[in-house]
């Protein structure tokens, strides 16, 4: 049986005229969905992350070449940690995988960012979150290309549009990966999808609670704080349809948030 096929069983037409799934993956967990978060690292003992994270790697440069150490020095700046939890309070059953590429401040390399890519890629993880981008020119192309390698592996690549004026990378790439923007929804499956624009989709991300290094808490607005409920709601498709491939996860999406429009 095709994966259309299998769609075709697990669903109907909506009212709006858009495919639905069934409701079934509401009630999921993302039980079996690999989440690899390319970010500033994980605080893994944080008592919203305690036994969720499945590895930790940190991005380390040596001689112009960019290497993975397996690594235990938790989150530099929070960040991560931040899409982590979120990511872990919609789906909690999801294997998170942390790729460090930031440093203190949130701040990093581009050659390390494009290369916890490709080891995302490489390690054939589910999901992706990416909540970081560059507008640097020069990491044009060669995002491009890897991103299109993460779509013909099956590999469903979320990432948040750069909180600047200005287009970023690999956001603007829409036929490759799903593009998240913030809204000021709180309903973590309440999210909204605008055909036919650069950035397609919208979800919560004002003044969202989140965890923070060190047990704490933090409430936090931001493009980087939708996309992890994206990445999350993902995670439950998953679980209940493992066949999806990133074309299928998008429409399923835009179909959710139509009939999350009508409702």
């Amino acid at each position: 049986m095709t994966p259309v096929e299998q769609i075709q069983q697990q669903g109907d037409l909506s009212r709006s005229g858009f495919f639905r799934f069934e409701d079934g993956w509401r009630g999921a967990t993302g039980k079996g969905v690999s989440v690899a978060i390319i970010d500033s690292g994980i605080d893994v003992l944080h008592p919203d992350l305690a036994g969720k994270v499945a590895s930790s790697v940190e991005a380390r440069v040596d001689n112009k070449k960019v290497i993975f150490d397996p690594s235990d020095d938790g989150d530099s700046a929070g960040h991560g940690t931040a899409c982590a939890g979120i990511i872990a309070g919609i789906a909690p059953d999801a294997e998170l995988h942390s790729i460090k590429v930031l440093g203190a401040g949130g701040l990093g390399d581009g050659m390390a960012f494009m290369a916890g890519l490709e080891w995302a890629i490489k390690q054939k993880y589910r999901v992706v979150n990416l909540s970081l981008g560059t507008t640097k020119p020069q990491f044009f192309a060669p995002l491009h290309d890897l991103l299109d390698r993460a779509y013909q592996a099956g590999c469903i690549v979320v990432a948040a549009a750069n909180n600047l004026p200005q287009p970023s990378f690999p956001s603007v790439f829409s036929s490759s990966l799903i593009s998240v923007i913030k809204s000021d929804q709180t309903d973590p499956l309440n999210f909204g999808f605008h055909y036919g624009e650069v950035i397609e989709l919208t979800a919560p991300g004002v003044n969202v609670r989140t965890p923070w290094p060190g047990g704490s808490y933090r409430n936090l607005t931001g493009n980087s704080f939708a996309c992890p409920h994206i990445v999350g709601v993902v995670a439950l498709l998953l679980e209940k349809h493992p066949n999806l491939t990133p074309f299928h996860v998008k429409s399923a999406l835009h179909s959710i948030a139509m009939e999350n429009q009508l409702s």
